[in-house]
C-alpha cells in the first residue's frame, strides 16, 4: 500500500512542476485539475484499501465538486477576458 501511495505522490508531482513552470493562465488551470483529480483519486484507492467507504464518499464529492469549481472559475476568467479586449 505504500509503495502504491509513494508512486501516486511522484505522479502528483508532474503537474505541480507543470504549474510552476508556464505563465499561461490556462495551462496553470490544466494543471490544477490534474492535481485535485489525482487527489481525489487517491482518496479512493485509500479508502477501497482500509475498506472505509465515508473516506471514499469525501474522494467523490471533491472529484466531482472541485472540477466544477475549476471549470467555473475557467468560463468567469474567460469572460473577463473577453470583456477586456472589447473595451
Amino acid at each position: 500500500m505504500n509503495l502504491i501511495l509513494m508512486i501516486m505522490l511522484a505522479a502528483l508531482l508532474i503537474p505541480i512542476y507543470e504549474a510552476w513552470q508556464d505563465d499561461n493562465i490556462w495551462q496553470k488551470m490544466l494543471a490544477f485539475a490534474s492535481i485535485a483529480t489525482k487527489t481525489s483519486i487517491m482518496i479512493l484507492i485509500v479508502s477501497i484499501l482500509q475498506d472505509d467507504w465515508m473516506i471514499g464518499v469525501v474522494g467523490v464529492l471533491i472529484l466531482s465538486v472541485g472540477n466544477a469549481g475549476l471549470m467555473l472559475l475557467a468560463h468567469v476568467i474567460k469572460r473577463l477576458n473577453d470583456l477586456s479586449q472589447t473595451l
